[in-house]
């Protein structure tokens, strides 16, 4: 999805997405899934909202279940992004793709796209809103970890639970990072299933 609002465009004729992006871009989505679905059915074991996530949609059938789920995907997760960082950043993707970015190109970006005036020709650009979106994400996921930290050993890590407050308010933190993370994905499917051009592209590479 690419803006219209002055994104620059590039000479790069390789693939829209390399083999090493699709296949990081595949594999969080099966670690955020399995984090999420084991992550509801934790929090149902001890509520701190007056709402219940239905059984239907948590994985690990009881807590003990749930939580070795979500270890098994936290590890994963953490796994892959970091591999994820470190190709963005040795193939330069990481500042061509995400950078620059200031608030007047996201409000331009963000505008245009209420109005219908967003183009998609050219799937190797991020417009602004896409580019803040993802880096919100990497910052999103970096914060499901350390909180996720304080929850699974708050004894050894003092440090992060004082920044947090205490362990219930890392798990608050560690709830509404996962909240924000899901919202993300809802939008991100939306997109996707506006624009099928992009999950080709995901799909493929080209």
């Amino acid at each position: 999805m690419n803006s219209t609002a002055g994104t620059s465009t590039t000479d790069y004729t390789g693939p829209i997405h390399p083999a090493w992006l699709r296949a990081t871009h595949w594999i969080n989505a099966i670690a955020v899934a399995i984090m999420v679905t084991s992550g509801w059915r934790i929090y149902n074991a001890a509520p701190f909202f007056e709402f219940l996530f239905p059984k239907s949609i948590t994985l690990g059938g009881w807590l003990g279940g749930a939580i070795q789920w979500h270890f098994a995907a936290m590890w994963l997760l953490a796994a892959n992004g970091l591999v994820y960082l470190i190709c963005n950043a040795a193939t330069g993707r990481l500042l061509r793709k995400f950078f620059p970015l200031s608030p007047r190109a996201i409000l331009a970006d963000a505008l245009a796209a209420v109005k219908g005036r967003l183009a998609h020709d050219d799937l190797r650009q991020y417009n602004a809103v896409q580019r803040a979106a993802y880096l919100f994400v990497i910052a999103d996921s970096v914060l499901l970890l350390l909180s996720g930290l304080v929850l699974w050993k708050p004894v050894q890590f003092p440090l992060l639970r004082e920044l947090m407050g205490d362990y219930e308010a890392a798990r608050r933190v560690h709830f509404l990072a996962m909240a924000a993370l899901v919202a993300f994905a809802a939008v991100h499917l939306a997109m996707a299933a506006l624009v099928p051009r992009t999950l080709l592209a995901m799909i493929r590479g080209r």
